[in-house]
């Protein structure tokens, strides 16, 4: 898992980390994702044959009583060299069903304004909501505008 999220962010993915992210980082991230997993936290991965692991997406329901209705998707990331096969798409779909099968109607997300992650969640039917400027910074440490975005589950 640790070797995922080091590709995605030396390929410039906005997830929080910076372009020297090294093994231990990325291997405590992991380590509390795994540590937080239940009811209302989810993870999916796509592994090849071999058991490479492809990608994964997560997902964070509101544990609020006011916004248990909703969830948020957090830290999708398809492998450089797998990408354009429609994994995120595979992924996002079966976190959609899942959202649907816990009673939730409103999914949210943010994703840096101009990524080619765009394309994937318009594909998919998102919604963009707007943007918000200097929002996070990038591997490489400039400033970036994030682009929020939302599905109404039918």
């Amino acid at each position: 898992m640790a070797a995922l999220l080091q590709d995605v962010v030396a390929h410039g993915a906005s997830l929080g980390f910076l372009a020297a992210l090294d093994e231990a980082e990325a291997r405590a991230y992991w380590q509390g994702v795994l540590d937080r997993l239940g009811p209302a936290q989810l993870l999916w991965t796509l592994s090849d044959a071999e058991g490479r692991l492809l990608g994964t997406v997560q997902l964070a329901r509101c544990e609020k009583p006011n916004g248990r209705h909703r969830a948020e998707v957090q830290k999708l990331m398809v492998h450089s060299g797998a990408r354009g096969r429609g994994l995120a798409s595979r992924l996002l779909r079966a976190l959609e069903a899942a959202a649907r099968a816990m009673g939730c109607s409103l999914l949210v997300l943010d994703t840096e304004a101009g990524s080619a992650a765009e394309a994937v969640y318009t594909h998919l039917g998102w919604s963009k909501a707007g943007e918000i400027p200097h929002f996070a910074a990038s591997p490489d440490g400039v400033l970036q505008p994030t682009a929020l975005y939302y599905k109404l589950l039918g």
